[in-house]
């Protein structure tokens, strides 16, 4: 059967139909898609797969790892920054190991579409220990799922599977399964006192899973999924000297080569290639092209992962790539600097730019808007007033017309810096925080607030929705005045208020109350946020 799916698409699809039990996520472009993939899908439903959205990348991570103890496959799904957020779960998980199979799905995002860095999740693997997989097609992604769970539970590790957002987000005809696979039965095959991670026990693990690392290398260098392509006259015999280029290619970046080298005379490469989809970095493959080739370009999405091993482990000077300058060395990679740094023609046609772009703004009618408007109208009344922002689509409030905040460095971190400003005797002090990001991170930093009782204002705008990420369902609806007031904030300052214009003396009169309290206060502006609005609005008229 043939489908036309987005990558994010074919992971879900292959996960489904190598037995899933169940997805854990938090929703964060460009992963998202595949939790909601699996949300709607038919067989699911039936089977009644878990795939509600989690609070945190964590909490996902170590869910998932409760699923794993069963004996069942779970799949974890986040981008890139979210492989921050679940790391202590995720390195141990390589000391625990696993039973049912664990796949951890990390979408990367290179040139920043809509994350605050180019963070490369490879190195979390190879720090971790455990294999990584890189599809190279949404057909190599839908195949892998298979593999990986079942690789998972042969090696008892979870498997770490990196895309990136062009692999996440674009789409191609994949042939897939006509049944899916069944569930895992309930096992309780879990050996306790690896699950227990004692130092005792630790340490018996970390030299059982070190002595792995020589296997899972070996099965990197036999996976069907890497491996090495001389020009085809030369297929079958070595060559009588050495060619003089050959190219390392990983994931998403193995079809630009392909797609540069076709634009060669006759259509074929004249090099070799290395494909690589799995690792730890198959050494063996990398030997034998160091051996047959005068020098080497690493073409690989995102930071040099592969290259830097390339250089450290067989110390050859013929290596290029991104440290060496023949590639980018920040961005996302295209088939035309690809084919440059092959010296192929891009045969690009230079266009006039017809359309100026412009920066994204908050949605008109959006409940953002109106606490900006009066957070800084107030503020002009205070001397150096300091806002500490957070990550979501009211980030959009650092730009023109409010310019609104000062700061915004990762999930949660508007309250505690607002905290650490305080600490440092800036007044005032005030937190912009989104209700899905205060439930994944920005309580505990509160509790900090509240045990020291910083003077601090705290604004949790809420749009009863996940926004920026296409309206999920947020973990903490309806219950925030709840968690403030169990976190310790005097009940007589959470106050809430409805974002609209015609409110705005009252808002603007509770925004000054709070400042001028010393102490920490917490303000809950809610209102629906216009998009899913307009959403619920045209599913109630249908």
């Amino acid at each position: 059967m043939k489908k036309l799916l987005l990558g994010d698409e074919a992971i879900a699809l292959g996960a489904i139909h190598a037995g899933l039990s169940g997805v854990y996520a938090y929703p964060g472009t460009p992963s998202t898609e595949i939790t909601e993939f699996i949300q709607a899908n038919e067989i699911a439903r039936e089977r009644g797969l878990h795939s509600r959205w989690c609070t945190n990348e964590k909490t996902a991570m170590e869910a998932a790892l409760g699923m794993s103890y069963m004996g069942k496959r779970a799949l974890v799904c986040m981008k890139h920054v979210g492989l921050n957020v679940c790391a202590d779960p995720f390195v141990n998980s390589g000391m625990t190991g696993v039973n049912g199979g664990v796949v951890v799905l990390v979408a990367d995002d290179p040139s920043m579409h809509s994350s605050q860095d180019e963070q490369d999740s490879r190195f979390y693997g190879k720090f971790a220990l455990i294999p990584t997989f890189e599809p190279s097609s949404q057909q190599e992604a839908y195949d892998m799922m298979a593999v990986a769970f079942e690789y998972s539970e042969q090696q008892c590790l979870p498997v770490l599977m990196r895309v990136t957002t062009r692999m996440a987000h674009s789409r191609a005809v994949v042939v897939v399964k006509e049944e899916a696979a069944a569930e895992k039965p309930m096992n309780y095959d879990s050996v306790a006192a690896n699950w227990v991670l004692l130092p005792a026990n630790a340490r018996r693990r970390n030299d059982k899973v070190t002595a792995q690392q020589a296997q899972l290398e070996a099965d990197a260098c036999a996976s069907p999924f890497n491996r090495y392509q001389r020009p085809r006259a030369s297929e079958d015999t070595a060559p009588a000297s050495r060619y003089p280029l050959g190219v390392i290619a990983s994931g998403i970046a193995y079809n630009y080569v392909a797609e540069a080298a076709s634009r060669l005379d006759g259509a074929e490469a004249s090099f070799p290639i290395l494909k690589i989809s799995q690792y730890p970095l198959p050494k063996a493959l990398v030997r034998r092209m160091l051996e047959e080739c005068e020098r080497v370009l690493v073409v690989e999405e995102g930071q040099p992962f592969i290259e830097e091993q390339v250089r450290g482990v067989f110390e050859s000077q013929n290596i290029q790539g991104r440290l060496t300058g023949e590639l980018p060395r920040t961005g996302e990679l295209t088939p035309d600097c690809v084919g440059e740094a092959l010296g192929i023609s891009s045969h690009r046609a230079v266009t006039p730019q017809i359309v100026v772009p412009r920066p994204p703004a908050l949605c008109q009618g959006c409940g953002h808007r109106d606490v900006y408007t009066a957070l800084n109208q107030v503020l002009t009344e205070f001397q150096n007033p300091r806002v500490f922002g957070d990550i979501g689509c009211y980030t959009l409030g650092f730009l023109p017309p409010y310019k609104a905040i000062h700061s915004c460095v990762d999930m949660g971190a508007s309250i505690t810096m607002a905290k650490g400003a305080a600490d440092a005797g800036q007044w005032p002090a005030v937190a912009v925080i989104g209700d899905s990001t205060f439930t994944h991170s920005g309580m505990t930093g509160l509790l900090d607030a509240v045990n020291e009782n910083a003077d601090i204002t705290v604004i949790i705008s809420d749009n009863l929705t996940t926004a920026m990420t296409g309206g999920q369902d947020s973990a903490g609806t309806n219950k925030f005045e709840a968690i403030c007031l169990g976190l310790g904030v005097d009940p007589a300052h959470v106050r809430v208020v409805v974002p609209l214009p015609k409110n705005m003396p009252e808002i603007t009169n509770i925004i000054r109350e709070e400042i001028n309290y010393h102490g920490v206060s917490v303000i809950i502006p809610r209102r629906e946020c216009i998009q899913t609005f307009k959403r619920h609005a045209k599913e109630k008229k249908a």
